[in-house]
């Protein structure tokens, strides 16, 4: 008998925000990948714990904009039905914005924009996590929003501009605020969409391709490292419950 493959369900905001190389990962580990996105599905009508992961990527939205983006209060109503079951999820960006407001904490716009290629910082329990293959790695950052640290969860990771960059909850739950995913088509629809903003931090987008052919392949490894070594965790945790 073949054994049946995982599923995991990837809610996306933006079709400039997707999977990037996160997707090889999960393939890799047994995956079948069904992306929606959420702004133009009945996210109402999806059964959340019918896939074994839910992938939560970024967008444009702001996770308190419930009123503006009906699909959002959708999302963490699912979101809700996961966490009170303990059933995996991975946030990214936004994804980690919705589980912190899922979680009971505020989620608001930031002092100002974090934006480039830059480092996050494991905590000690980061330095114990799949967090910490991005120790002294420059990963992209392009957000505006941050968030109160839920209770019950271990921060495992901050930047000097936003304390709040990585949070785990047991083995199941995993939220970055930074962009694992980036590969080059997305680094380059990111700067078409939105490369008009960057002088106003200082950055260019010829900049911003140097930083990419320097730290791309690196950044792109750590996020092969930390997802598969998340769902390595996940594995281990479905072989003892069997």
């Amino acid at each position: 008998m073949t054994e049946a493959r995982r599923t995991a369900l990837v809610l996306r905001h933006d079709s400039a925000i997707g999977l990037g190389n996160l997707g090889p990962t999960l393939e890799a580990h047994g995956y079948e990948i069904v992306t929606v996105d959420a702004p133009s599905t009945d996210v109402a009508a999806l059964d959340a714990l019918a896939p074994d992961l839910v992938v939560v990527l970024g967008g444009d939205e702001g996770a308190y904009e419930t009123d503006r983006y009906p699909y959002l209060a959708d999302e963490i109503a699912l979101l809700r039905t996961r966490i009170d079951a303990e059933a995996p999820i991975f946030g990214v960006c936004l994804g980690a914005q919705l589980l912190a407001k899922t979680l009971g904490a505020e989620v608001y716009k930031g002092p100002k924009k974090e934006v480039g290629w830059l480092t996050v910082e494991p905590t000690a329990a980061g330095a114990n996590s799949p967090v910490r293959h991005f120790a002294g790695v420059p990963t992209v950052q392009w957000h505006g929003d941050t968030f109160e640290l839920p209770e019950g969860v271990e921060r495992l990771a901050s930047s000097g501009a936003y304390e709040n960059q990585a949070f785990a909850k047991g083995e199941w739950l995993l939220a970055v605020q930074f962009h694992p995913e980036v590969t080059d088509e997305i680094h380059e629809d990111w700067l078409r969409e939105w490369g008009d903003e960057l002088p106003a931090y200082g950055l260019t987008r010829e900049q911003l391709r140097e930083e990419r052919a320097s730290f791309g392949p690196v950044a792109e490894a750590a996020s092969a490292r930390l997802l598969g070594e998340y769902l390595e965790g996940l594995e281990a945790r479905d072989r003892r419950a069997a």
